[in-house]
C-alpha cells in the first residue's frame, strides 16, 4: 500500500489546527451581593451580559412579576457546597421577600436573575 493510505485506498485525515476561537471562557461564579456586570464581546459582534454578584430577582407569582430582593441560598440540587457558598446557579432555590423561589436562568451569562415562586 501508499503511505499515508488506509487499506481501502483512502487518505488519512490531518487533525485540525487549535484556533482562538476553540478555547473555552474561565467560568463565572455568581455569588450573592452587591450587583456587579460586565459587558463582553462575543464572536460574530454581540455582546453579552455577564454578571459576578447579585441581589436582586426578577420573581413571577401567578399574575405578575416583581423585583425583590435575595436573603439567602437555601439550597442548590446540583452541588451542596454551592448553597453553603451562597452561589446563584441554575435550580438553586432561593429565600427572598417574598418566600422561597426556584432560578430558571442561568445568571452567569445573562447579567440578571430569574425565579418562580415555590410556596
Amino acid at each position: 500500500m501508499k503511505i499515508g493510505r488506509k487499506t481501502s485506498g483512502s487518505r488519512y485525515k490531518r487533525p485540525k489546527k487549535r484556533k482562538l476561537t476553540g478555547r473555552q471562557n474561565q467560568t463565572r461564579i455568581v455569588k450573592l451581593g452587591n450587583k456587579k456586570t460586565k459587558l463582553l464581546k462575543i464572536r460574530g459582534g454581540s455582546k453579552k451580559l455577564i454578571s459576578f454578584s447579585a441581589n436582586i430577582v426578577n420573581l413571577k407569582t401567578k399574575d405578575k412579576t416583581k423585583n425583590t430582593t435575595i436573603k439567602n441560598v437555601i439550597e442548590t440540587p446540583s452541588n451542596t457546597f454551592l448553597a453553603r457558598q451562597n452561589i446563584l446557579i441554575k435550580g438553586a432555590i432561593i429565600e427572598t421577600e417574598l418566600g422561597k423561589a426556584k432560578i430558571t436562568n442561568r445568571p452567569s451569562q445573562e447579567g440578571n436573575i430569574q425565579a418562580i415562586l415555590i410556596n
